[in-house]
């Protein structure tokens, strides 16, 4: 069962309709025995990165994610903001991240950059992650947001976008996984990209 974290921020019933369609057993929830028995789990999110790591913290899920992840190992996909979470930090707030990635969080900048990056992009796959598997070379994402991820590590970028200078629109390290766009508002491509994560090709 793969587990939609609920933390009250993300397109939970729609990311959830997705696995349906691909027949892939998941339950939105908020529940630590839920979390516990879940093979995969995945962190959603829509809004400011200060809500959404003091939601986290308020419903005590970071415990449990934090064991889940770190010593479980169980396969993780941050989506949008639950991608950012995975950060130390971000210049959008002052509340530390879950710190997973060896990244922060930074707006966009640059003359004529128009801020939130809105609308279809395509990602270039960077990296050897089987997450884009089967994708095609140029797979188009829904974006919207005003900031993306710095990281550290150029082997964890395992996808690119440019939206004035190219930025890392999929991560991962190890078990985890993240993309700035939404899957779940993607069609075809999100739907091939939830199938390889759901089917364990990542």
């Amino acid at each position: 069962m793969i587990a939609i974290v609920d933390y009250g921020m993300g397109n939970l019933a729609s990311i959830a309709n997705m696995l349906k369609r691909i027949g892939a057993p998941a339950r939105i929830t908020s529940d630590p025995a839920d979390l516990d028995a879940a093979a995969r789990l995945i962190l959603p999110g829509v809004g400011a990165f200060d809500t959404g790591m003091r939601s986290l913290r308020e419903r005590g899920l970071v415990p449990i994610l934090e064991r889940r992840v770190r010593q479980d190992r169980v396969p993780t996909l941050g989506i949008c903001l639950g991608m950012q979470l995975l950060a130390r930090s971000s210049e959008e707030g002052s509340e530390k991240g879950l710190g997973w990635i060896d990244a922060e969080v930074v707006r966009f900048r640059g003359p004529g950059i128009k801020v939130p990056h809105m609308g279809w992009n395509v990602v270039r796959p960077t990296g050897k992650g089987a997450l884009l598997e089967g994708l095609g070379d140029a797979p188009r994402f829904y974006f919207v947001h005003a900031y993306h991820l710095r990281v550290e590590r150029p082997e964890e970028v395992l996808g690119e976008t440019v939206h004035g200078a190219p930025f890392p629109s999929v991560v991962g390290s190890g078990n985890l996984l993240g993309v700035q766009f939404h899957p779940e508002k993607s069609h075809r491509f999100g739907l091939g990209l939830l199938r390889n994560f759901a089917e364990g090709r990542c």
